[in-house]
């Protein structure tokens, strides 16, 4: 039986970075325990060098880091390559996307920020389609997935796979319905 999804995002909130706080490594590795599927774990906290390495993580992980936190990419970097996960690098709506192209060979996934970070709930950012499309010509042949963060919904969903969105993130659009399992089927229809 193919599971419902294929991997679990989990948004770490320091309340400094964002303003929202919502946990960390112990809960997320007390959920690893129970769950086989690959964890992305998006650090969205100030000090993401710090913390990465105390998570729980699987080769099949992600350990993704905002490029505007305070700790430099190299030093993030850095210490995911100490885990057995792959890094993946975030940006804000607001941060040029120029940013994140040093660091392409060094990461398995870039996540683009169609919101911004810290609450559910928000539109989707429609300049984000611009922003995956520019980012899908800028990676070219290397393996590095895009994965779009904020607003997704049956509304916006196709629009954002048909720019170059390899994997999409919804919150609001699953937990927010009263059938879990519908919402994520009607996503994966309009995905499409």
């Amino acid at each position: 039986m193919q599971p419902l999804v294929d991997c679990f995002h989990w948004d770490v909130m320091d309340g400094h970075f964002v303003p929202n706080l919502t946990f960390g490594p112990p809960v997320v590795n007390a959920l690893r325990t129970h769950l086989d599927l690959p964890f992305e774990i998006h650090l969205m906290i100030d000090q993401p060098a710090t913390y990465a390495p105390q998570f729980d993580v699987r080769p099949a992980d992600t350990i993704l880091f905002h490029l505007e936190s305070s700790d430099t990419p190299e030093a993030i970097l850095s210490a995911i390559a100490n885990t057995p996960a792959s890094a993946g690098i975030t940006l804000r709506p607001g941060t040029p996307l120029e940013s994140v192209f040093p660091y392409l060979d060094q990461v398995s996934m870039v996540l683009v920020m169609s919101v911004e970070p810290g609450f559910g709930g928000q539109a989707f950012m429609p300049e984000a389609l611009d922003r995956i499309r520019a980012l899908k010509r800028e990676i070219g042949t290397r393996p590095v997935e895009i994965n779009v963060d904020g607003g997704i919904n049956v509304q916006t969903v196709h629009s954002v796979v048909e720019a170059g969105a390899d994997i999409v993130v919804a919150g609001s659009a699953v937990f927010g319905q009263p059938d879990r399992t519908e919402a994520i089927a009607a996503l994966r229809e309009a995905a499409v």
